[in-house]
């Protein structure tokens, strides 16, 4: 089996010197016509770049990862159509990592930049620790991270306002009457789990209304535990008439139960989530859902770490995202949308 052509061959083929060649494929000032031969030359060879080995001399892969929770959660979906186009643009192939949300999984991403399979990394950790913050801290790449890390920590940073979100689809249930406002939220040493409990609280009580634990519920980010969380939800306080839910899986399966437990959507209980993922504008009703920005974040993320590979030296940035409320008809009915 031939190992195909090498910069021996196309140098005899050309008729020009084996350094002509190295020269010619790497990019280095050449004279116009030893540029043209050659090119001929591996054209015709079919010679394809070892880019393994360009990257070993050069030090750069050309390659960026993401590291999501979840590569099947639409809101990351989002993201990564957005952050491909950017750095295509500029060079990049973009490898993607599934964590499955794992700690210990998020860790070893950020170590292996050690490696140099990667010229730099974004990443979406869920649950941020001092481990990650050491990790990112020792990181041996560019790193930026999309979602809310500590004051003072020194990564480029792309961050929405989720707390802020949670109080304007409160406003907007409160508005439209509803005084009994559930709520649903994933695990709460995430850190959207934990600032959206922390904004719900904040926000009942800003509208005079009173705290009552019987209508929080915690369960996971996803359409099957959020619609489990929704079910024990309604039987410990059926008479709520309002679900706000830390993201738009959770708000389907809301949809899902209702609708088995024979109660109108929007009618008897408005429905809202948060991430305005694309199902929920297709959904039945269709969710209102508070946008928090998540193409804006994948797309401002990439151009981040753009800015870093080529200017390593500045300081840190944070981005902040704000959120939308995207008002439909889970929550004001058909006619009014």
């Amino acid at each position: 089996m031939s190992d195909g052509p090498t910069i021996t061959t196309i140098a005899e083929r050309a008729g020009v010197s084996i350094a002509s060649v190295s020269r010619v494929l790497n990019g280095l000032p050449t004279r116009e016509d030893t540029v043209r031969r050659v090119l001929s030359a591996a054209d015709e060879l079919g010679y394809v770049p070892n880019s393994v080995a360009r990257s070993l001399k050069s030090r750069r892969t050309n390659q960026v990862a993401f590291a999501m929770a979840d590569i099947g959660n639409p809101v990351y979906l989002t993201m990564v159509r957005e952050i491909q186009p950017v750095l295509k643009a500029a060079g990049y192939r973009l490898v993607l990592h599934s964590t499955d949300a794992d700690v210990a999984e998020e860790i070893d991403v950020l170590r292996s930049l050690g490696e140099r399979y990667v010229d730099g990394l974004i990443m979406i950790p869920l649950r941020i620790g001092e481990a990650h913050l050491k990790a990112v801290e020792a990181a041996r790449a560019p790193v930026v991270i999309i979602g809310s890390v500590p004051d003072g920590t020194r990564v480029d940073n792309v961050r929405t306002d989720s707390r802020t979100g949670v109080r304007l689809a409160l406003e907007h249930l409160r508005s439209l009457g509803r005084r009994r406002i559930g709520f649903v939220n994933g695990p709460l040493d995430t850190v959207p789990g934990s600032a959206r409990s922390t904004a719900y609280a904040e926000g009942i009580r800003e509208l005079g209304l009173p705290y009552d634990e019987n209508l929080v519920e915690i369960g996971d980010f996803y359409r099957a535990e959020g619609a489990q969380a929704v079910s024990r939800l309604l039987a410990r306080a059926p008479d709520l008439d309002a679900v706000l839910c830390a993201n738009d899986l959770i708000a389907l399966g809301a949809l899902d139960v209702l609708r088995r437990a024979g109660r109108r959507v929007p009618e008897d209980v408005a429905v809202a989530g948060m991430d305005d993922i694309d199902l929920a504008a297709v959904a039945w009703p269709s969710l209102t859902s508070i946008s928090l920005g998540s193409a804006e974040r994948g797309r401002l993320a990439a151009e981040l770490l753009l800015d870093r590979l080529g200017n390593g030296d500045r300081d840190p940035k944070v981005v902040t995202v704000p959120p939308r409320l995207m008002v439909r008809a889970s929550t004001v009915g058909e006619e009014t949308t």
